[in-house]
Order: structure tokens, then C-alpha cells, then sequence
């Protein structure tokens, strides 16, 4: 596509910039889980040369969470050192490698086509941030970023809906089901991308209160760890646990809704997703009327411990017969969504705002999501080897519970912390040192 638009968006005020921001990158992101999330929308309960022990599916999960997770790993450096001139044409090219893994995936006879989710999950990881990295370091970024976290809340239903029509109303078999949803979005994802290179820089202004953006040498972000690693280490346990049970909610949807007896409804995947997403993105967007970037960085941890507390809450009036299954459904979505989301966007950005010095939150996001796809593939091993007598809604309940208490231990931790290493409201004015290059707010 041809065409600037950049001149235009300088001059646009706030609201139609803001609206033209989000929904690109909620296009963008939206659009790469159609290419990674539709293949679970099948059971695959009888595969032709499969004879292990280990599910077919939860193979197929395992082997794309292992691709996902080292994707991560590879990110930390990747994403914190990118220049923003090649972020398009690296999205592009990732998903369409992406794209190639599912093709063969039906052509490949089982157990090798297993692999082809590997390769499907290993480019994939890293699209997030280089999406991501249009929305942070602006005033505006909690809304942008709750815009950007809606849409693997939204996506991950409606693309699941529509693997299952495909199957159930167009014939296509479950195998080539992943690469004809991925076809079905490639147009949205072309015109997102091409609208997120058109996006401004952040202007003198947001510079100014949330810190310059720029990338991240080793000895930047270590010297970042070095302050703050017990802190990230504390959030980065409660994110753990959050992606294993969120990945199992997800990837297992179908088996989930089965036991609770909606197992031939294709459009409760969407159903129940849709007022969760509207949730996070409200909660997540009132948060940047805080200008204080500790302030901020507070209210931020009390949103993920809210978010904790409904999970449990919620889990407990459905087993109290309290809840209906899609009431307890949406409403333990929307409180699993309430903690997963700020660590994809607001949490590190409002962190690298808070520690004063020039930097991305690229590598914050990534190593806390190498830590919680290990969580989640290491939840699936154990789901399969040593809980296998417990039903699917027997296990997806006895992890809700878990999650709920050890992150609402580790996050009220990670709170103490940063208070205690808060200095005085005088030392920290919101951004500024950032701009005049003070490094008092980094000792």
C-alpha cells in the first residue's frame, strides 16, 4: 500500500489519534491469532499414526508452547534492541513463516506434522512486541495498550468460532482448518501493519512524562535489574501462574465447555470472551488519568490483585450454584483478563516511566512471557502425567484456585516492594528526569 498518513496523525487531536492507534494495533494482533489459535477449536480425538501415551492435542499445545516460549526467550534481546524501521516488515515476515507451518501441517502424516506447530509457534512469539512497540512510551498508552490486550481476549474466541464453522459448516477437515482461518484474515493483517507504520514517533510531550523510548543494550537492561530484579522477579511469578491457567482456559476451551454442556454451541467461545475484553479495556484505559508514574505503577497492581480476587470469587459462587456455567465463565474471564493483561502493556511501560531513565519495556514483557509459557507447558505435563483421573472442569477449577491465592501472595509482595523503593514525592516528578536525563531516579 502506497500513501502517508504520518502529517495528518500529528496533526489529529487526541481522540481520532487514539482511535486510529488502537485500532490498528488491535487489528494487527487480532489478525495473528488466526493463525496461531484456531487448530485448538478441534479435539483431534482419533489421529491416524499417533500411539503415544501423551494426548494428540496436548502434543500438538506442548509443541507450540515450546516454539512460543523460545520465541520469547529470543525476543528479550530481539524486540529491546529493534529499530522501528523494520518492525513491518518483521511482523510480515514472521507470520507468514507462521502461515507456511500450518500449510504443511496437514500434509505431513502424523506424529512428524506435531512439529509443524512448533514451527508455527516459534515466529509468532515475537509479534507482540514489535506491535506493542507502536503503543508504549505516550501518554496515551494505557488506553492503546488496553485496546492492543483486547484483542487476544476478543481474538482468541471469534477465531476459534470461526475454526469451528469452517468445520462443522464448510466441510474442512481439522487438519487444514488452522491454515483456511489464517487465509480468511490475511487481508486485516496486511492493511493493520501498513497502518502502524504510519503512526508518529512519541512527541516531546509524552517524552517528557512517561521517559524517551529507545532500544536497550545488555548493559541498560541489566543495570535496570539490578534496582528492580526482586520486584519483576515477584510479578514475574504471578504472571507464571496467570498464563498457565489462562493457555490450559484457552487452549482446552472446547473440552471446558463440553463438561458444562455447551459442546455444540461454536459462538460461546465468542460469547464469553467478548464482555471480558470490554471489562480489562475499561478498567485498563481509566488507569492513565494517573499522572504520577508510582501512583500509576500502585493502581496497576491493585487492578491485577482485584483481578486475582474475582477469579476466586467467581469460581466459588459457580461451585456455590451461585453462578450460571457462562456467568461464571465470563465473569472469571474478565477476572483472569483483570491480572493477565497490564503485564502485556501498562505494567512495564508504567515501569520504565517509573525508573526514570530511557528504555523500552520490550524486554520486561518478554522475559516475564519466556517464564509463563515454561509455566504453561510445565501445567500440561502435569495435566496429562499426574492429574489425568481428574476431569477437565475438575482440573480447570482446582487451578483457578491456585492462581488465585499464590498470585495474590506473590503480587501483594511486588506492592511492598516498590513502595519501599519508592523516594520522596520530590525526587520523582512524573518523567521529567527522564527528559533532562537525570540519573538519580535509577539509583
Amino acid at each position: 500500500m502506497t500513501g502517508d498518513l504520518r502529517p495528518w496523525l500529528q496533526r489529529a487531536n487526541p481522540i481520532l489519534f487514539m482511535t486510529v492507534a488502537g485500532l490498528a494495533g488491535f487489528c494487527a494482533y487480532f489478525s495473528m491469532y488466526a493463525f496461531r489459535k484456531p487448530f485448538s477449536a478441534a479435539t483431534f480425538d482419533h489421529v491416524d499414526g499417533w500411539t503415544f501415551a501423551l494426548d494428540f492435542k496436548i502434543a500438538l499445545v506442548l509443541a507450540q508452547v515450546a516454539g512460543y516460549a523460545l520465541s520469547k526467550l529470543i525476543g528479550i534481546r530481539v524486540i529491546a534492541e529493534m529499530s522501528p524501521a523494520r518492525r513491518g516488515v518483521t511482523i510480515l515476515g514472521l507470520i507468514g513463516a507462521a502461515w507456511l507451518a500450518l500449510i504443511l501441517f496437514p500434509l505431513i502424516p502424523a506424529p512428524w506434522n506435531v512439529a509443524m506447530l512448533f514451527l508455527n509457534g516459534l515466529p509468532l512469539g515475537m509479534i507482540w512486541g514489535l506491535v506493542f512497540s507502536y503503543m508504549e512510551g505516550r501518554r496515551t498508552s494505557e488506553v492503546l495498550g488496553a485496546i492492543l490486550c483486547a484483542s487476544f481476549i476478543l481474538s482468541s474466541g471469534v477465531v476459534k468460532s470461526v475454526g469451528k464453522w469452517l468445520m462443522e459448516s464448510a466441510q474442512v477437515s481439522p487438519f487444514w482448518m488452522p491454515a483456511a482461518t489464517g487465509t480468511i484474515f490475511l487481508p486485516l493483517l496486511l492493511v493493520s501493519v501498513w497502518l502502524l507504520g504510519q503512526l508518529p514517533p512519541p512527541d516531546h510531550r509524552d517524552e517528557a512524562e512517561r521517559t524517551p523510548r529507545k532500544p536497550m543494550g545488555r548493559s541498560e537492561r541489566a543495570a535496570f535489574l539490578a534496582v528492580y530484579g526482586l520486584g519483576v522477579a515477584l510479578l514475574v511469578g504471578s504472571y507464571v501462574l496467570l498464563t498457565a491457567f489462562r493457555d490450559f482456559r484457552d487452549n482446552f476451551a472446547a473440552e471446558i465447555w463440553t463438561a458444562l454442556g455447551f459442546g455444540e454451541a461454536s459462538a460461546v467461545f465468542t460469547a464469553s470472551e467478548a464482555p471480558a475484553a470490554v471489562a480489562a479495556l475499561v478498567v485498563m484505559a481509566g488507569l492513565m488519568a494517573v499522572k504520577d508514574n508510582l501512583k500509576g505503577l500502585i493502581a496497576i497492581h491493585l487492578v491485577i490483585l482485584a483481578g486475582f480476587a474475582l477469579l476466586g470469587a467467581s469460581t466459588f459462587a459457580f461451585q456455590a450454584h451461585m453462578l450460571s456455567p457462562l456467568a461464571w465463565m465470563i465473569l472469571s474471564g474478565a477476572g483472569l483478563y483483570m491480572a493477565y493483561t497490564p503485564f502485556n502493556a501498562m505494567l512495564f511501560d508504567r515501569m520504565i516511566a517509573y525508573g526514570g531513565r530511557p528504555g523500552n519495556a520490550g524486554f520486561l514483557i518478554y522475559i516475564s512471557d519466556t517464564s509463563g509459557y515454561l509455566g504453561s507447558a510445565s501445567l500440561l505435563v502435569y495435566r496429562n502425567f499426574f492429574a489425568a483421573d481428574l476431569d477437565w472442569l475438575q482440573f480447570f477449577i482446582a487451578s483457578a484456585y491456585v492462581t488465585c491465592v499464590v498470585g495474590i501472595v506473590l503480587v501483594g509482595l511486588a506492592v511492598a516492594f516498590f513502595l519501599l523503593r519508592a523516594p520522596s514525592p520530590s525526587a520523582r516528578p512524573a518523567g521529567l528526569a527522564a527528559a533532562r536525563g537525570d540519573k538519580s531516579a535509577f539509583d
